[in-house]
């Protein structure tokens, strides 16, 4: 922790007497740096037209940790809107999860797709 010390001083116009009624006190000011939050980033399941819904279900409860309901929800949204936020991360988490969605896709030999953009 960094401390700032302000020492006593005298005003310097008229005379230096203590009868001015101009002498400051000393104060101890703390400063402290600003630290910025690091950016956030959605990850996006993206909908398509061969992936199985059962097999998205099952993505986001391995991957994002869903309940099978709250997994099935947002297949549906993923299948009626075609994309649905499906979590939010710092950047390095997000690209991990990305990358761990698309490589079991391609294993199981399925096109689904998921990205992630800045929040």
């Amino acid at each position: 922790m960094t401390q700032e010390r302000i020492t006593p001083t005298r005003a310097m116009a008229g005379s230096n007497s203590p009868q001015d009624g101009e002498g400051d006190t000393g104060v101890v000011v703390d400063t402290k740096p600003k630290t910025k939050r690091p950016p956030l980033y959605k990850v996006l399941l993206l909908n398509d037209d061969y992936t199985p819904m059962e097999f998205v279900v099952h993505v986001l409860e391995r991957f994002f940790g869903m309940t099978h309901a709250q997994a099935f929800e947002i297949m549906l949204t993923v299948h009626k809107k075609g994309v649905a936020v499906v979590g939010v991360f710092s950047h390095e988490i997000a690209e991990t999860k990305v990358g761990q969605v698309m490589d079991f896709a391609r294993r199981h030999q399925h096109p689904l797709q998921c990205t992630m953009e800045k929040e």
